[in-house]
Order: C-alpha cells, then sequence, then structure tokens
C-alpha cells in the first residue's frame, strides 16, 4: 500500500464517521434531551419524595438514603433509554455485563466499605441512638455528632472527634446512656470502725435526700459492702434525670461535698490508709523504744571506754 492509498483508506473513514454522525444528529439531540428530562424528573422526585418521608420518619439518614436511591435509579434509566435511541442496545446489555463483574470484584476487594455500608444503613433503620445521644462503643464514650453510611462520628468529653466504623458498631455491644433520660450515681465510701454503723447510713442517707435534683420517686439505697483494711466500706446509690453529662458529674460532685459536711458536723470519720511500721529485729518495737535503748547502749559504751 503507498501514501496516496493510505490516505484515501483514512479519507473515506472520516467521511463516513462523519456521515454517520450527521444522521445520527436527530438521534443525539433526542437522547441528551432524553437525559435531562429525567434529570429534572430525578431531581422534582428527590425533592417532594423528602418532604413526604420527612413526615414518615425524622431519620434524616433514611430520608438522604432513599432521595439518593430514587435519583440514581431516575437517572439511570433515562442514560439506558438514551442509548437506545442511538441505537446502542449492544452498548447498554455489555454495560449491565460489565458493571456486575465489575460490581463482583469491587465486592471482594471492598468488603469493609461494603460491610460499613450495610450497617449504616441497618443502623439508620433500627435507629438504636440518634444524633445528641451519649453512647459508649468499642472503648470510645461522647456524644453521637453524625451518622453516615460508613461511619459514626463521636465527640469525646475532652472535645476530640472520633470516627467507629459502622461495622464496629452494629457487630459490638455498645452503651446508649441516653435511651431512657435516666442514670443511676453509685458512690462509695468508708466510714471507721469506731464509729456507730446505723448512724452512719442514717447521716449519710440524709445528706443524699436533701440534694436537688435527684429522682427521689426511686428512693436511695445505702448498703455496707465490705471490712476493709482501715475502713468498713460502703455503696450509696441514687437516680438522677439524664440527657447530658454534667447531669451526672454535678450531683456525683454535690453528693460527696454533702456527706464530707454531714461527716465533718456529726464526728464521723472517713479513714485513710494507716502504716505501722515495727521496729526491732522481731518487730513490735516501738520506734522511742527503739531509740531510748539506742541511746543507752551509746552511753554504756561510752563509760567503758573511760574506764
Amino acid at each position: 500500500m503507498n501514501l496516496e492509498e493510505g490516505y484515501s483508506l483514512i479519507v473515506d473513514k472520516l467521511e463516513s464517521w462523519l456521515n454517520t454522525a450527521i444522521e445520527m444528529l436527530p438521534n443525539l439531540a433526542a437522547a441528551l434531551l432524553v437525559i435531562a428530562l429525567f434529570y429534572v424528573i430525578a431531581s422534582i422526585i428527590k425533592k417532594y419524595s423528602g418532604k413526604l418521608l420527612h413526615k414518615v420518619t425524622h431519620n434524616k439518614t433514611i430520608v438522604n438514603l432513599a432521595q439518593t436511591v430514587l435519583g440514581v435509579v431516575i437517572l439511570g434509566a433515562g442514560v439506558f433509554i438514551a442509548l437506545g435511541i442511538l441505537n446502542l442496545d449492544g452498548t447498554v446489555t455489555s454495560l449491565l455485563a460489565g458493571a456486575g463483574i465489575i460490581g463482583l470484584a469491587l465486592g471482594f476487594a471492598f468488603q469493609d466499605i461494603a460491610a460499613n455500608f450495610i450497617s449504616g444503613i441497618l443502623l439508620s433503620v433500627r435507629h438504636p441512638f440518634g444524633i445528641g445521644d451519649i453512647i459508649e462503643s468499642n472503648g470510645y464514650y461522647g456524644t453521637v455528632q453524625k451518622l453516615n453510611l460508613r461511619n459514626t462520628k463521636i465527640k469525646t468529653p475532652q472535645g476530640q472527634i472520633v470516627y467507629i466504623p459502622n461495622k464496629e458498631v452494629y457487630e459490638n455491644p455498645f452503651t446508649n446512656f441516653t435511651k431512657n433520660n435516666e442514670r443511676r450515681i453509685d458512690l462509695q465510701c468508708g466510714v471507721s470502725y469506731g464509729d456507730d454503723l446505723e448512724k452512719a447510713r442514717s447521716i449519710t442517707l440524709d445528706a443524699i435526700s436533701g440534694l436537688e435534683g435527684i429522682n427521689k420517686d426511686k428512693g436511695i439505697e445505702f448498703y455496707y459492702e465490705e471490712f476493709g483494711g482501715s475502713s468498713i466500706n460502703y455503696v450509696v446509690r441514687f437516680w438522677v434525670d439524664f440527657s447530658k453529662n454534667p447531669d451526672f458529674w454535678s450531683p456525683r460532685s454535690e453528693a460527696i461535698m454533702a456527706i464530707k459536711k454531714a461527716y465533718d458536723e456529726n464526728d464521723i470519720m472517713i479513714p485513710f490508709p494507716i502504716r505501722t511500721l515495727d521496729f526491732g529485729i522481731r518487730g513490735g518495737e516501738k520506734l522511742n523504744t527503739m531509740l531510748k535503748e539506742g541511746t543507752q547502749m551509746g552511753s554504756n559504751s561510752s563509760d567503758g571506754g573511760e574506764g
């Protein structure tokens, strides 16, 4: 093949493509019009479906997910119709087959991402916690800031932002502290062995019952637990309304101060650990005895030296 034959072949091919493009212009215009029409329809349906879904549920994650799925399905249908208008039915079939193969490959490659996605949907549907709830999951404690389809975002009391994969939240036990809007405070303390235990219990209960913000309908519980090394230990339990962390921290702090004040006023001692040091070879000797014996031994040695 010489240069002229090659040139003629290229020109013929370009002319063929140009003629085909000109012939396809009406179909191309119709296909673009179909895509634009379906895009508008998808936007309208997303808008009004959002308003309708908000009347059914207040879960924003579910609403956003449903809107996204509807938009993608409608726009995808428009794209396939447009490809049919362009006589690209074979391309549509190839795309569907390719999408299946690619989806299978991606499913194996991104198992964790898929698991987090499905877990996010299940958490949104079951709604075990909502935005603003205080939860503890996988060793992290904080307030839920956001729940998307990949992770759960919480803010710890220290101000750090933690992102927990939805799979870990869904598959592992977690605690929702604000689900019932109440929480129990367990306060441990002890009194000395020389104090009257009945008197100590009565004074403790009176001190707690005088606090504001506690749920008195559930009562206050007081139990002695053990004979400790330097005190008889007890636990006092009471309930508070709980929606945020200060609802728990503040009553606990007030209870500690009230108990200490009541004990000071009634001469009840909260013992602290005491260590007894034994001196001498066998122990049991007091420090002043040891010092006295040491002084005497030193004096005897001096007298013997003078002699």
